[in-house]
């Protein structure tokens, strides 16, 4: 929505704007379901049992489309692989995924149309944009059977699993500036009944507003809920301390961040009900989902991943985190190969059986957030470090900002039992892990949003020189996205 859209919105009478947003829902709906939806739910849950090689075999076939595709109707692509010939470089066989370039989110930032197929007409796709973790926009574009596909697999996969429709009533704390920003006064949501929906927004969620937050969920009765992982926490944390009750919500789903035990424990707690961490990004270049059982399963039909080492462009070891380079495999016209999606995590590469769940898919170990999120030390090294900083202390969020290699500050919104001891204790535990740094505890009454509504618990202000391969026309890293 533009600027001016927005504006109007926001002027409007809160029964306006939700009408305003379920006219936005219809539109979505159209796009994301059709008459084919439940037929593709049910294909995508039965292809849960595949073996490994069935797989390997279905990514295999599918990828060598994609790359055929690439290399003769994607300008971007055309116009590499042409280079390659031109050079002499004929023995590395575009068929190869191995012989492609690691690709920079900068790079189609700045040229997004050399990344759409040639036969493709923007005007009839879906056109998003997006600003990622860095607000910088990126624009992309699918087709409706892609939308479709994708929001079959969400359905399926963050849904289904955990008993739950799209049918059903739900609730979503995001980053859509559904109310103004400058709000004092409930209502901090808006009702799209096309989808039954109750967005509530995460830039208004703070101890005050949790109260009108609550009564909310209870007057609209979602029976669950897809959110931020630190929207979640913070409503969490108001719901235990002031004594309120939420019934009715059977799994809280949580994206565009990482969720931590901690995080876990407490919105458990305080909904009684699980907590389901997604992985994806609105590129559709990968996505994986927590079971029932407490596993991260990849989508197999959605990216090929490949995990790489910090440094270099070489394979890190089975186990060992590294940059996930992804491949897509859903969207055909504006094919992203080998991505580097700006975050990190592990595969889980032994487990051939199927998780206790029944389940067949792949399993990631873990993710571990963004890779320009690492801290980097004096010495060079760049580590990440985990909020487990945080593990049991009376913290309701905390944040760490690196101002040079030897200067870290810790935003610390405190809980009750705070105390100079406790600053001692994150101290301890960011030295235990990085070695001599000043370190500035500071508490603050909240931690503020990106523009995105999105909470980062690491952020480097330290200009790190990379030293990763990257094609011709690169500049600079860049951003990533979240499942939809």
């Amino acid at each position: 929505m533009n600027d001016s859209l927005l504006k109007l919105y926001h002027s409007l009478p809160y029964p306006v704007r939700c009408l305003a947003a379920t006219a936005r829902g219809y539109q979505l709906r159209w796009w994301r379901y059709g008459p084919e939806t439940d037929h593709l739910v049910e294909e995508a849950l039965e292809r849960e049992s595949w073996s490994p090689e069935k797989w390997k075999a279905w990514q295999e076939e599918r990828l060598q489309f994609i790359l055929h595709r690439a290399v003769t109707k994607v300008p971007y692509y055309r116009e590499f692989w042409t280079r390659q010939k031109a050079e002499g470089r004929r023995q590395k066989a575009w068929k190869d995924l191995g012989n492609w370039p690691v690709l920079k989110k900068e790079d189609v930032r700045a040229d997004p149309r050399a990344f759409l197929a040639n036969d493709c007409e923007p005007r009839r796709m879906w056109c998003e944009h997006t600003s990622g973790t860095t607000y910088k926009p990126l624009t992309l574009w699918f087709n409706r059977d892609c939308v479709h596909a994708w929001f079959a697999l969400c359905e399926a996969r963050l849904r289904r699993w955990h008993g739950v429709t799209r049918h059903d009533t739900w609730g979503m704390i995001g980053g859509q500036i559904v109310t103004p920003v400058h709000a004092q006064n409930p209502p901090f949501w808006v009702w799209n009944a096309a989808m039954r929906q109750l967005y509530l927004s995460s830039y208004h969620l703070n101890p005050q507003n949790a109260r009108a937050y609550v009564e909310a969920i209870r007057r609209y009765g979602p029976n669950h809920l897809i959110c931020y992982s630190s929207a979640v926490t913070s409503l969490a944390h108001a719901v235990e301390t002031n004594g309120l009750n939420i019934d009715g919500i059977r799994v809280v789903v949580t994206n565009a961040e990482p969720v931590f035990p901690w995080q876990r424990n407490l919105v458990q707690s305080a909904f009684g009900a699980p907590v389901r961490e997604s992985y994806g990004m609105v590129e559709i270049a990968s996505a994986a989902s927590e079971c029932p059982n407490g596993r991260l399963h990849f989508w197999p039909e959605v990216g090929f991943l490949e995990l790489l080492q910090d440094d270099t462009d070489r394979p890190a070891k089975n186990g060992v985190a590294g940059r996930l380079i992804c491949t897509g495999l859903l969207n055909a016209d504006m094919p992203l190969i080998r991505y580097e999606v700006g975050d990190r995590g592990a595969i889980d590469g032994n487990g051939a059986g199927p998780c206790a769940c029944g389940r067949r898919l792949p399993v990631l170990q873990r993710l571990e957030g963004r890779t320009n999120d690492l801290i980097t030390t004096r010495d060079g090294r760049r580590i990440y470090i985990p909020t487990a900083v945080f593990h049991e202390l009376p913290v309701v969020e905390g944040q760490i900002v690196q101002e040079a290699t030897d200067s870290l500050r810790v935003n610390v919104v405190a809980a009750a039992g705070y105390s100079a001891r406790t600053a001692a204790l994150i101290t301890e535990r960011l030295k235990g892990r990085i070695g001599p740094v000043r370190i500035h505890v500071e508490t603050v009454t909240e931690i503020p949003r990106g523009p995105n509504g999105k909470f980062r618990a690491v952020v480097s202000q330290v200009t790190q020189q990379s030293s990763l391969s990257r094609p011709v026309g690169a500049v600079l890293p860049a951003a990533t996205g979240s499942p939809g």
